[in-house]
């Protein structure tokens, strides 16, 4: 089933990659909390999904300063991209998205904007069989400010060489939506996982 778009017309189709375009945010969940069962620090699945786009360094700063301990950051963001990428074989696509993707590809330039690495990114879309359709990426570490901030969809639009005022969002969590809304973007809601209605 095709998701319900706003209006166009649109010269560009911009897509948050985990929980949009990749089923991935139950692995992810996986990841850190395996990772962080390693430091006895519990991070609460509302919480995570609140958190949804935020870049992996933010996400640790900010347990840090909510559970008073200090994990080395760069030692856990890498622990938690290796479990991660150890339960890739699972990933799948959002159907719907997937359908969007191959309806328009072609037609109008592809980005993906996220707050995870590039890296992580690539490995994702390469796993499903679609890097090639997107035009551009833009990832964590790549921008100054992330979501809620306008600034990493305002890049993919100058990336793209599109005007931000064409170009159509894809997002799942509530900082998407907001970092879209700021750079003056139409956006469409992809459901979470528990959201979906299973046939």
């Amino acid at each position: 089933m095709l998701l319900e778009l706003p209006e166009g017309p649109f010269a560009a189709y911009l897509f948050d990659c985990d929980g949009t375009i990749v089923d991935s945010m139950p692995l992810h969940y996986v990841a850190w909390k395996k990772a962080l069962g390693e430091w006895n620090v519990n991070f609460e699945e509302k919480l995570f999904y609140a958190w949804g786009g935020m870049p992996v360094v933010e996400i640790i700063r900010s347990l840090n300063e909510m559970h008073g301990v200090n994990m080395p950051v760069e030692e856990l963001h890498h622990r938690k991209e290796g479990l991660y990428y150890e339960m890739l074989g699972d990933l799948k696509a959002v159907p719907e998205v997937l359908e969007h993707v191959h309806a328009t590809h072609g037609k109008i330039p592809f980005a993906v904007v996220s707050g995870s690495t590039r890296e992580s990114v690539v490995k994702s879309l390469e796993i499903l069989g679609i890097l090639d359709k997107f035009d551009t990426l833009v990832c964590a570490g790549e921008y100054v400010n992330g979501k809620p901030d306008p600034e990493p969809f305002l890049l993919a639009a100058e990336k793209l060489g599109v005007d931000p005022k064409l170009c159509l969002v894809f997002e799942d969590t509530e900082m998407g939506i907001q970092s879209a809304t700021a750079a003056g973007m139409k956006s469409v809601k992809v459901m979470q996982p528990w959201e979906r209605i299973t046939a």
